[in-house]
């Protein structure tokens, strides 16, 4: 499956962002854990190189390549646990609103800062009562004139702290009925008079992945600056989690896979009673179900991808895949852990790091409950 998405220019370009990687990005990575936030300058230095939404037409400021190249990038990423660096959550989950809905005006205006890294987005979805019921929000936009006037607080927004442009979710008409149809996304810029960061998050992993919470007081923002129709935010925002799923389905693949890479190689050195560990039987089972697992997670999510790449509803499948792969590396965290040993339980092997990121997998972007809850009503078992 993946000879058939990937080609020789992709490999090409997949050796080409392994060695910037390798230079720019690995050898800081426990320092951003350190202070719980990635430098400005990785992100600009990302932008220079053309990596931030490599799908984007040229005219926005885009190399306009193909899905396969996020694809890549993500993989790449995940795999060496730079979680603070979260180019997917930017260019394949929140700046698509913008591209897909905006008008032509606001692609002009902020796209092109996406491109280069002056602009860092976010998407502000959850609330202090509101989760995965995104329907349920309370933050309300009040037109008064050519002016939305902006109230409420979002929680957990991962990215929150240090982003540029938020894509807000509000509800314009709070009477509606069916509620979700009062909502709708608009643009808040950083610096914005009533718009306000509150604190910093501490929290069990993804240290270096600033997530705070957004605070609006009679925030007023322009007219023009809402993303699409009035009233369209909820159906906005279910095209688009197609995409921010499936990035979270490719960091718990990723992630799954180098911390059975890592493992692999910590058996093979370490020794116990004159043998490596690997060959204990017990191990070499443990072993082979992680890597059984990880291979069917992997024709998984080529398949999706190969459907996403080529425009197909990839909805339901991604909601399974997001569920079953999230749930599957964190099986393979707690065994790879338990490989390790006492070792597995200190900072200084990654394996510790990469448990404690990979919790939060079956969580963010929809919990493997509410995936299953998705997948159930497409199946028609909730009618």
């Amino acid at each position: 499956m993946r000879g058939k998405i990937f080609k020789e220019e992709h490999r090409i370009f997949r050796d080409t962002f392994r060695k910037y990687l390798d230079k720019e990005v690995v050898p800081f990575i426990e320092k951003w854990e350190e202070d719980g936030m990635v430098p400005r300058e990785a992100w600009r230095k990302m932008g220079g190189n053309g990596f931030l939404c490599t799908w984007l037409e040229e005219k926005y400021g885009g190399p306009g390549a193909g899905l396969e190249y996020s694809v890549i990038i993500n993989e790449e990423i995940f795999y060496i646990g730079a979680i603070g660096l979260a180019v997917g959550l930017h260019s394949d989950a929140t700046v698509p609103y913008i591209y897909r809905f905006g008008s032509e005006e606001q692609k002009m205006r902020w796209l092109p800062g996406c491109v280069s890294g002056d602009i860092i987005t976010c998407i502000a979805m959850t609330e202090p009562n509101a989760g995965s019921d995104v329907a349920a929000i309370r933050s309300t936009a009040v037109r008064e004139g050519d002016e939305y006037l902006i109230n409420g607080q979002k929680i957990f927004i991962s990215g929150g702290f240090h982003s540029d442009l938020a894509v807000v979710a509000v509800k314009t008409d709070p009477n509606a009925i069916p509620p979700h149809e009062g909502m709708s996304m608009i643009c808040v810029e950083a610096g914005t008079p009533g718009f306000s960061k509150g604190r910093k998050y501490k929290k069990m992993g993804l240290h270096s992945q600033d997530t705070a919470e957004l605070i609006f007081e009679d925030c007023r923002v322009p007219v023009s600056n809402l993303i699409g129709e009035e009233g369209k935010g909820f159906f906005y925002l279910m095209e688009n989690l197609q995409g921010e799923r499936l990035v979270i389905t490719i960091m718990a693949q990723s992630m799954a896979e180098a911390m059975l890479d890592m493992t692999i190689k910590y058996c093979k050195e370490r020794r116990v009673f004159g043998k490596p560990i690997s060959s204990f039987q017990h191990n070499t089972f443990k072993i082979a179900e992680m890597a059984t697992e990880i291979q069917l997670g992997r024709s998984f999510l080529d398949s999706l991808v190969a459907d996403f790449v080529e425009g197909r509803d990839i909805l339901m499948k991604v909601s399974m895949a997001k569920a079953w792969c999230a749930e599957m590396a964190n099986r393979v965290a707690y065994d790879c852990v338990q490989l390790h040993g006492g070792y597995g339980y200190m900072e200084e092997y990654p394996i510790c790091r990469f448990a404690r990121d990979a919790r939060v997998i079956p969580i963010f972007g929809g919990t493997s409950e509410i995936m299953k809850v998705v997948v159930g009503k497409m199946m028609g078992l909730n009618d």
